[in-house]
């Protein structure tokens, strides 16, 4: 497992923006594919985004889709998450992850960084 940091979470208003970043602390870092996940008060936790980590190929939940950004930087070990034209439905802890090996499920998780979406 790796250890991974998420940061950038805040308040904001409706409309607004942040980004998220998630640091993997391996010097040498190379997931199958990492993810986004958020977790609303009294909800499951659901998928937002993923990105396979070799090549930069995305997918997005549709209910962030056109408004979240998902991208990473190989020689930082870091992943990030643009997210525009927030939403109070937003609102969430949103977690990183990390799935090693194309056989296995995400394997490593961050402890999660708020966001919290103003009306």
């Amino acid at each position: 497992q790796v250890q991974l940091v998420e940061s950038g979470g805040g308040l904001v208003q409706a409309g607004g923006s942040l980004r998220l970043s998630c640091a993997a602390s391996e010097r040498t870092f190379s997931p199958y594919r990492m993810g986004w996940f958020r977790q609303a008060p009294g909800k499951e936790r659901e998928f937002v985004a993923h990105i396979t980590w070799s090549v930069g190929s995305t997918v997005y939940a549709d209910s962030v889709k056109g408004r979240f950004t998902i991208a990473r930087d190989n020689t930082a070990n870091t992943m990030y998450l643009q997210m525009n034209t927030l939403k109070p439905e937003d609102t969430a802890v949103y977690y990183c992850a990390a799935r090693s090996v194309v056989l296995r499920g995400y394997d490593s998780w961050g402890q999660g960084t708020q966001v919290t979406v103003s009306s």
